[in-house]
């Protein structure tokens, strides 16, 4: 055996009070391992809606300017529903909105707010238009599903308190935008 002009290394004299003190170090890893251990999962289904996160509110329709030319009059929301449309967890709001008025029955527009952590809520579609002048009866969302009766006039002669046509709307979003699923033809009331 050839011999080295090296001094000897520390792990080549082993005494045994290095191997007592190894064998406590590992004593005490292994230890320390136990009492840290995650505690034990359990494997159970349970459906997307019963899972307990925070929940996350659905935008504000106070806060949101509307795209309504009220001509210095401000604007009512009349009715609103929060629901998830889109399907991607967070719930959006749906609100029918008008247009501040003494008298009369100023048409409606129905629009979809959502807002992202963080920023303030938006309109991200009309789904009825102020312009059509439409006014909302019955409202709803649920199931993803947004449906309302529009209420509207036949003629200008028709005055503008009592409208004479009635039209069941709904709308549904599919892959980037909302699509009217289904309607009746307007008719008399």
């Amino acid at each position: 055996m050839q011999t080295s002009a090296l001094p000897d290394l520390a792990h080549t004299a082993t005494k045994p009070v290095h191997w007592l003190a190894t064998a406590a170090a590992m004593a005490g890893v292994v230890a320390l391992a136990g009492l840290l251990q995650p505690r034990t999962a359990t494997a159970t289904a349970t459906a997307p809606e019963k899972r307990t996160t925070t929940p996350v509110a659905a935008p504000d329709p106070a806060t949101v300017a509307f795209p309504l030319e009220c001509g210095g009059a401000g604007t009512t929301v009349a009715k609103q529903a929060p629901g998830d449309l889109d399907g991607d967890g967070r719930p959006e709001t749906v609100a029918v909105v008008h247009c501040d008025a003494g008298s009369g029955t100023p048409p409606s527009g129905i629009y979809v707010l959502t807002q992202r952590s963080g920023a303030a809520p938006r309109v991200v579609a009309t789904l009825v238009d102020p312009a059509d002048r439409k006014t909302v009866g019955d409202f709803a969302v649920r199931e993803g599903r947004v449906s309302a009766t529009l209420l509207g006039y036949s003629s200008l002669e028709v005055p503008r308190c009592c409208p004479d046509q009635e039209e069941q709307a709904s709308w549904r979003w599919k892959g980037n935008a909302f699509v009217r699923t289904s309607g009746d033809l307007a008719r008399s009331v």
